[in-house]
């Protein structure tokens, strides 16, 4: 039993009866797939309506079929935990966190500890598809400023093999330390948010290294919470010398999906249920791209069923079992509105904006916020501020893929703000839709 398996078992989470359950769940054949689905659906559904009276309240209908169901989103859970929580549960005896609250709505949740033992099983799962488990990581993640919230995330990063460095200083001077960390300590993965590793990339081109070379041990960088653009991807793996994966999760449900090694963005079918709707909650085709709603398809402490997740995306199916993330597209309240009536996802700009920003080649990070209809900003770290054709060059662009007499600034920075959890959240719009 490694030392992460170990420190479940002490804490009460049964993470042997999760490995052995995942086990059978992954054996079931492909042609029996959708039975074990539909039944663990219809399962959670009646234990939620016999044992919760506050998902009971949501269902005045009962449940007459799965898309009768309402779907839900964060603002309906907006309500003290302790009302949410399933008969016979209590903060007690559950797993209990909060999310980031990136998007403006943290909250808390709640997993009965058979349902969080099996996500740390899916974890070790999909990162033993490239032996990773439980081997030193590099982690780039935040960390609370509290003194006893650190204190626990330190302490869960010395039991869990991994050394966290600091996101909130993203300094030449910063990074300069870092590599020394890399040479010190036989890191094999890094793992984190993805525009944190980037511009850490970014600086070890300008440096010309490779950081295999540094830390020969290195085998794999895992990213995750934000876009990662093909582009991204190769400017890590020039950096790094090593493959980048892509992970994508959330906090009060579970590992979503996670790369594998022929590079196909697996989704977890084990433990959730996947849909794509569109904007009537009306079940959309694979290929077809909308709102990702997901099912909890363990979590008896708390109800997430049908659960709106904030995102957009699409999925494809290679058989019942396998299911593809085929595109995450961003988040569906991050929208570019336009002056005609026009509305474009806001990674959209982002990219369009990065697209014609990479060709200076000294700009780090960027973001873009919109101030007004037809006004937006800006704002980007680089080695030097952008030229007036290099700014003539992306207002251009702009006025060709979204619309033109937009109001563009430019503002340079030492760094960009980031979140409480280290985030840097790459298109904000300050209007109302």
């Amino acid at each position: 039993m490694n030392i992460i398996d170990f420190s479940l078992k002490l804490n009460g989470f049964p993470i042997k009866e999760a490995q052995n359950s995942l086990r059978k769940i992954q054996n079931i054949k492909a042609t029996e797939y959708n039975n074990y689905i539909n039944k663990a659906k219809e399962d959670i559904v009646r234990f939620h309506l016999n044992n919760n009276g506050f998902y009971k309240s949501l269902c005045p209908n009962g449940f007459s079929s799965w898309k009768c169901l309402p779907v839900l989103t964060k603002s309906d859970l907006q309500v003290p935990l302790e009302k949410r929580l399933s008969s016979g549960y209590s903060t007690k005896s559950v797993y209990v966190n909060k999310t980031s609250g990136s998007t403006g709505n943290p909250f808390y949740f709640a997993k009965d500890k058979f349902c969080h033992a099996l996500t740390w099983a899916i974890i070790q799962n999909r990162f033993n598809w490239h032996n990773l488990y439980g081997k030193k990581q590099a982690r780039f993640y935040g960390i609370p400023n509290e003194f006893i919230p650190k204190l626990k995330e330190r302490t869960k990063d010395f039991f869990s093999n991994r050394y966290r460095f600091d996101v909130f200083d993203l300094s030449p001077s910063a990074f300069e330390k870092w590599v020394v960390e890399f040479e010190k300590k036989p890191f094999i993965y890094l793992n984190g948010y993805t525009t944190v590793i980037l511009a850490f990339a970014n600086y070890l081109i300008d440096k010309s290294i490779v950081l295999k070379e540094v830390c020969p041990r290195l085998k794999a960088c895992v990213v995750t919470s934000e876009m990662c653009f093909d582009e991204d991807k190769n400017v890590m793996k020039k950096a790094f010398g090593v493959p980048v994966i892509n992970e994508y999760g959330a906090s009060e449900l579970d590992l979503i999906a996670f790369q594998n090694t022929k590079n196909q963005w697996i989704i977890n079918t084990e433990s959730l249920f996947v849909e794509i709707l569109d904007s009537n909650n009306k079940v959309l085709p694979y290929g077809e791209e909308g709102k990702i709603v997901i099912t909890s398809l363990y979590n008896k402490a708390h109800p997430f069923i049908r659960y709106e997740i904030g995102d957009i995306g699409t999925i494809q199916a290679i058989d019942p079992k396998t299911i593809l993330l085929q595109k995450l597209v961003g988040r569906k309240e991050d929208l570019v509105h336009l002056p005609s009536g026009k509305t474009a996802p806001g990674l959209t700009f982002y990219y369009i904006t990065k697209s014609v920003m990479k060709n200076t080649g000294s700009v780090k990070d960027i973001k873009a916020i919109q101030t007004a209809l037809n006004t937006f900003e800006i704002h980007y770290t680089a080695n030097k501020a952008l030229t007036d054709s290099e700014t003539k060059a992306i207002q251009e662009a702009l006025y060709k893929y979204l619309e033109p007499n937009l109001n563009i600034s430019f503002y340079k920075f030492e760094q960009l703000e980031r979140s409480k959890s280290g985030k840097l959240k790459q298109f904000t719009s300050l209007i109302s839709s």
